[in-house]
């Protein structure tokens, strides 16, 4: 172990500025003075592209940049003890203990297996401690060493098993052991260690299978067979009930609930949110492999197969599966959304705005071959100025209006399903369909039952209720005889009957009330009041492009869409959807403008997702940013955030309004003041762009950006 770092390897109390790549190009100089390096440039060169893939940064001051690279012939650890402290990404703050880990090209997983040992050995406070007041760089590796000591060091001649995976620190901080190859793991024909995994994101659109990419590519590093199973809006090809048998763990990396769980009852289970495998592949593959070797001591996924079992794990927390079930809903929301609010758009071009009054009536009773004269109901305004187009307009309005009737009840029904799983799906259904259509009892008055509405937060109160109810009954132990009944008769009916008393006798009155003064207050809305909410509603839709704050912001604004779909272009509702969903169109261009006008601030593969930037952010894609923000979170968020507040506050104050929920630069027919809706968006991405580019860059000449 002696050779893998030596004094001459140490340096205490260096001063190499403020930025991470600064400090790699000193370390690799550690190398390079020690005669350990044969190419200098070389080492800097994989060290960057490493660090661009994921920032190295782990929670406590420390940072582990690390590389497979032709700059080096053995092993070799180089230690840094930082003053003043650089940030390398970690959520906790800079470091101030930094290793280089640089391993030959040829060596296999040479540096994935060093950096196992070292990682885990730096979540002992003692030993970072220790590093810390080491007063001689002979101390230093006297502590490295002991630590690192306890195995053979690998080497070129004497590589790691292939199969062996990356261990690093996990989100919150914790060190993901890396077993090796075990009897007890469930191994492939082919001989390697068999993972299943399971990837989903709210949208379905990018999270999804950027998480399925780096699962895959971990797991071909660490030598494992993996099967993804991508249930994104392209749809989802299951995993074969055979290949589930053969997995020795299954890895859920998701935001909503996954569909048909109860398929990996039984399996030990590693579970994330779906950003977490785009940081952190190589640990979540290493934990699973741990869970496979040691099923008894392993979280499984809970139920039986034939009952499903969607709900929670003692692994996840309260607040994650508070997360896990709301963003579920909205997933199987938007669907509806976008359909149904493109339909009304789409009428709209077609026949009018006054095709929501007799003429949509008139298409229910009329044949669609012998449609009325339009210029006698007074619809001879319509943009294309015909019978029959005016007619299907009205058709498509009647359609349109539909899908959009049962958003809320969707997001009521999946709430529940994430829950309670398929049981929960149609007594969800029915609290939906109350939240748009309830009756309160009132205790006194001429007329004992109003009919009140509560709207989508009536769907999320009425959808919780039904999830926990029949999640409740699943857990009852019944008959044999009776266990077929009862998640299709039994738990529906009585979780119907229970929580519709309580949504109409107990929560629909105050809900009401709330969604009358939330109503109230938007109406009244004017002025600096206005432009505020905007700002507000675009920081939400940068801050987390397409977490939970963005979804938030997104159901608020499409839900107001249904409502005030036939209102004048000055509706607030209106106002707000167009806010949200310009808000939302910036990131993507602002950092594709970027990559344009700096591409030296970027790699060549952020430079190729700019080029996809451009179209995903006129769509109203807002995921599109999100490689850009995880590669460099600290530049990259402050940034569009600035510029998604911008257009926010700007649209309010210029009075856009859209009536579509989304398509982004696609529905412009369906905007109020387009030249506003532009200039909201040109200033925001400028605004976005222009501070990226300016975070990115400071202190940093084109040179050594170059070699970024």
């Amino acid at each position: 172990m002696t050779d893998l770092i030596t004094t001459d390897l140490v340096r205490l109390g260096a001063a190499w500025g403020d930025d991470k790549h600064d400090v790699i190009r000193a370390l690799a100089g550690v190398v390079d003075d020690a005669g350990r390096a044969s190419d200098r440039d070389q080492i800097v060169e994989d060290a960057f592209a490493r660090e661009s893939t994921s920032a190295t940064g782990l929670p406590g001051g420390i940072a582990i940049p690390h590389c497979r690279t032709a700059g080096v012939e053995t092993p070799t650890l180089a230690f840094a003890r930082l003053d003043p402290p650089v940030d390398f990404g970690a959520k906790d703050g800079p470091a101030d203990l930094a290793f280089l880990i640089t391993a030959p090209a040829g060596g296999d997983a040479d540096h994935l297996t060093i950096l196992t040992k070292l990682a885990r050995a730096l979540v002992k406070p003692a030993f970072t401690d220790a590093l810390r007041t080491a007063e001689t760089p002979e101390d230093v590796v006297d502590l490295v060493s002991h630590e690192l000591g306890e195995a053979p060091t690998p080497t070129a001649s004497a590589p790691a098993p292939s199969g062996a995976p990356s261990g690093a620190a996990t989100a919150d901080g914790e060190v993901a052991s890396t077993p090796q190859a075990d009897p007890a793991v469930t191994t492939s024909p082919g001989g390697k260690p068999s993972l299943v995994a399971v990837t989903a994101c709210p949208t379905g659109i990018a999270h999804t299978y950027m998480a399925a990419e780096a699962l895959e590519a971990a797991a071909e590093r660490a030598g494992v067979q993996l099967q993804v199973e991508t249930q994104g809006s392209a749809g989802s090809t299951p995993l074969s009930p055979d290949t589930i048998a053969s997995a020795g763990a299954v890895i859920f990396a998701v935001d909503v609930g996954v569909r048909d769980r109860g398929r990996f009852a039984g399996k030990p289970m590693v579970s994330s949110s779906v950003k977490r495998p785009i940081d952190d592949a190589d640990a979540m593959i290493a934990e699973a492999l741990r869970y496979a070797a040691d099923p008894a001591g392993s979280p499984k996924v809970e139920g039986t197969a034939s009952e499903g079992g969607a709900s929670s794990t003692a692994e996840e927390s309260w607040g994650g599966r508070v997360r896990r079930v709301l963003m579920t809903g909205v997933s199987y929301m938007i669907p509806f959304v976008a359909a149904g609010g493109l339909l009304i758009a789409l009428s709209f071009l077609l026949g009018g705005y006054e095709i929501v009054g007799p003429y949509g009536d008139i298409a229910v009773n009329n044949t669609l071959f012998s449609p009325p004269d339009p210029a006698a109901l007074g619809l001879d305004h319509a943009l294309f100025g015909s019978g029959v187009l005016a007619y299907i307009g009205a058709i498509f309005f009647i359609i349109g209006k539909t899908a959009f009737m049962f958003f809320v009840p969707a997001l009521a029904g999946y709430i529940a399903y994430a829950i309670a799983d398929r049981p929960g799906i149609a007594p969800g259904f029915v609290m939906g369909g109350l939240a748009i259509n309830i009756f309160n009892v009132q205790s006194s008055g001429d007329d004992p039952v109003g009919l009140a509405q509560t709207g989508f937060l009536g769907a999320i109160v009425g959808g919780v209720l039904a999830g926990l109810i029949a999640h409740w009954l699943q857990q009852r132990k019944v008959p044999s005889w009776a266990r077929g009944l009862m998640p299709v008769l039994v738990i529906p009916l009585f979780t119907s009957i229970v929580a519709g008393l309580l949504m109409i006798l107990v929560f629909g009155k105050p809900i009401s009330w709330l969604m009358t003064q939330l109503t109230d207050g938007l109406n009244g809305m004017s002025g600096s009041n206005a432009i505020l909410l905007g700002v507000i509603l675009g920081l939400m839709m940068a801050f987390d492009m397409g977490g939970p704050l963005n979804k938030v912001a997104y159901s608020f604004a499409a839900a107001g869409v249904g409502t005030a779909a036939a209102a004048s272009a000055d509706a607030p509702e209106l106002k707000i959807m167009a806010a949200v969903m310009l808000a939302g169109m910036v990131p993507p261009i602002a950092l594709a403008l970027s990559t344009v006008v700096r591409p030296s601030l970027y790699t060549p593969a952020e430079r190729e997702n700019g080029k996809a930037g451009w179209l995903l952010g006129a769509s109203f894609i807002t995921e599109g940013a999100i490689p850009f923000a995880a590669a460099d979170p600290l530049r990259v968020i402050p940034a569009i955030m600035a510029g998604s507040a911008v257009t926010g506050g700007l649209s309010m104050a210029l009075d856009v309004s859209v009536r579509a929920p989304h398509g982004g630069i696609f529905v412009l027919f369906a905007v109020s003041n387009i030249a506003g809706y532009l200039i909201s968006l040109l200033a925001g991405v400028l605004v976005g762009a222009a501070l990226v580019t300016l975070l990115k860059s400071r202190g940093r000449s084109d040179a050594d950006l170059a070699t970024v």
